[in-house]
């Protein structure tokens, strides 16, 4: 299978699904990051500016990637904090849809907002990320009348099969990262300006508290959609 993840920062798609996308590629599977902004903002180092972040976080990105086994990353460059879905950011992953053409695209859950067991507030570059990357996949990316432009290149419609949400609260779709655990690990530690000790060790601890649910070591949760053909 082609396989697409769809995320808003550099690191999205490490912390959420990165040891599904391992297990995948060591399934054979062809899989692909998208990245929709810079991560410009992410750093309260007083002595980092916009300009290094973002360059240091592509790199990052790249190298996480190549740990996972990626086949390539894309990068929209929006920036960080002002991802808006509008038909200019869905047409930008339309094109990557119809180019890619995969079986499979998972994405970040628009309708998470917040969690009061977490006392989280989702970031609106999640949910925007996930909104456009929704309608992209359905209805932009199948419906022939819908940017005809891209089908003068050749880009012509594409039905995606499935669709995976990244789920940390309410998952209906489990899948055991046993085997892929410790590289999701390596490919996260890819993000120095990110990631700490602190925070891999409760990742490591979430997805245990995850996998004992289904009597498994290690788990990512997801909410799974089969679309129709």
């Amino acid at each position: 299978m082609v396989i697409l993840g769809i995320g808003a920062h550099p690191d999205d798609l490490d912390f959420g699904a990165s040891g599904t996308f391992a297990k995948w590629i060591s399934e054979g599977h062809s899989c692909y990051y998208l990245i929709c902004t810079d991560g410009r903002k992410g750093s309260d180092d007083p002595k980092m500016t916009e300009n290094k972040l973002k360059r240091l976080r592509k790199a990052e990105q790249k190298e996480a990637a190549k740990i996972l086994g990626l086949k390539d990353v894309f990068f929209l460059n929006h920036r960080d904090t002002e991802l808006a879905a509008d038909i200019k950011l869905k047409k930008e992953i339309v094109r990557v849809l119809r180019k890619l053409r995969p079986d499979v695209v998972v994405t970040l859950d628009p309708t998470f907002v917040y969690s009061v067991n977490r006392g989280f507030i989702n970031h609106s570059d999640h949910r925007a990320a996930g909104q456009a990357a929704l309608d992209a996949v359905f209805p932009l990316a199948r419906d022939r009348l819908t940017f005809r432009e891209l089908e003068k290149e050749g880009l012509i419609p594409h039905k995606v099969k499935t669709l995976y949400l990244v789920s940390f609260e309410n998952p209906t779709e489990i899948i055991d990262i046993s085997g892929t655990l410790e590289l999701k690990i390596k490919a996260l530690s890819a993000h120095k300006t990110q990631i700490s000790e602190e925070a891999l060790k409760r990742i490591k601890e979430r997805a245990a508290i995850l996998g004992k649910k289904q009597k498994i070591k290690y788990a990512e949760g997801f909410i799974k959609l089969t679309l129709p053909k």
